[in-house]
């Protein structure tokens, strides 16, 4: 799941808000491509990534879920490893925060963007609907206390929840999450995607029920235009456990992303650690 997330976040760095033509040109999975105006380099994956795996390596290491343990979390997580991705600001804040307490009192946790719906796919390997709700509700108001942030958030965590424990068909994924998470999930996208978060869940949503193979979902994940590397992590952890979608992910797109010390064999370890954590159900519930 976090090797989905992680190639399609690096596969869609290279084209999160470039010209269409750009995109219809570039968008055959044949490789990573440089962002023409961003310096991450072609296969690196971005905060996107990282903010998920701190919050994968706060379910295996079951800290306690308060916004205090959380920050330091994400705080830990970007200083073993900073890197490229992070809006400007956020990235200057936590550069110079290094303590939770700091965090909590100078953050201003106002957006409806993506950064908390990025990173709410690993919780769904928890068993409960109800757990993976109150969990997803407490990371996001970290960032994102808004009725949109915290809902788009939810609805995330709930599809990967979905697939992950085998709740139904991928036909009804949209229909399940307009039954938990205020909002039209069920809807079709269509177009740009813009940076509010709720835009990228559904778009992710859209993606997953329309195609049925993964190498599909990642290409209309970048087709779409606009804040595309999102969307495509949104997308891939989910469509990575769909029994209705298959894993046709190309090569190239797994030798070429990042091999540092939390790259592509350190996302394999905690895929690994997380379903023998939480086992998945061998069929789907009747």
């Amino acid at each position: 799941m976090l090797l989905e997330i992680a190639i399609g976040d690096a596969y869609g760095a290279g084209f999160e808000y470039v010209k269409p033509k750009l995109v219809r040109a570039g968008n055959d999975l044949s490789r990573y491509v440089q962002h023409p105006r961003h310096g991450t380099a072609p296969g690196a994956y971005t905060d996107d990534t990282q903010m998920s795996l701190a919050m994968a390596e706060a379910l295996l290491e079951e800290i306690p879920w308060t916004p205090e343990d959380l920050a330091q979390k994400f705080l830990d997580a970007f200083h073993r490893d900073p890197r490229e991705g992070y809006s400007s600001h956020f990235y200057d804040f936590l550069c110079r925060t290094q303590r939770s307490e700091e965090f909590l009192a100078n953050i201003r946790p106002e957006s409806e963007k993506s950064g908390a719906s990025m990173r709410a796919g690993p919780l769904g390997v928890l068993p409960n609907t109800a757990d993976v709700i109150g969990r997803s509700q407490v990371q996001a108001a970290l960032t994102h206390n808004t009725p949109l942030g915290i809902a788009a958030a939810t609805a995330s965590a709930l599809a990967s929840h979905y697939c992950y424990h085998r709740v139904g068909p991928k036909a009804e994924l949209g229909r399940f999450l307009d039954r938990h998470v205020p909002g039209d999930w069920s809807a079709p996208w269509k177009g740009k995607v813009g940076s509010s978060g709720w835009m990228s869940v559904r778009a992710a949503v859209t993606a997953i029920i329309e195609h049925d193979r993964a190498s599909d979902v990642l290409r209309a994940c970048i087709a779409y235009t606009g804040d595309v590397d999102t969307v495509a992590a949104v997308a891939m952890g989910p469509a990575s456990w769909c029994d209705e979608i298959e894993q046709d992910l190309p090569a190239c797109l797994h030798d070429g992303l990042e091999r540092g010390p939390f790259g592509y064999d350190y996302l394999a370890s905690i895929d690994q650690r997380l379903e023998q954590m939480f086992p998945r159900p061998r069929h789907a519930r009747t």
